[in-house]
């Protein structure tokens, strides 16, 4: 089985980004989404195959959780922002 290695997060970051897929980290929890699921249904018919062929491409990476989200909060993708949340919080 292939395995995604660290120096192959930004790339995979942007590639999923790319297809228009928000990928994004969840504060606090220490991992991330990819927001396929978000896409209308003709988007995400013509989009989920670019996607499986991305994660396809890149391997496993249920190893490097941790470091794509942090690498995704370095970029300032992450989930809540300031603006996200109730006021008074």
């Amino acid at each position: 089985m292939q395995m995604m290695t660290k120096d192959e997060i930004p790339e995979f970051v942007q590639e999923v980004a790319d297809i228009g897929c928000d990928i994004t980290a969840v504060l606090g929890s220490g991992g991330y989404l990819i927001g396929d699921a978000d896409l209308p249904p003709e988007a995400y018919e013509v989009t989920a195959p670019k996607l499986i062929g991305i994660c396809d491409r890149y391997g496993h990476r249920d190893h490097l959780v941790r470091e794509i989200a942090e690498y995704l909060i370095s970029i300032g993708r992450y989930y809540p922002k300031e603006t996200d949340l109730p006021k008074g919080s």
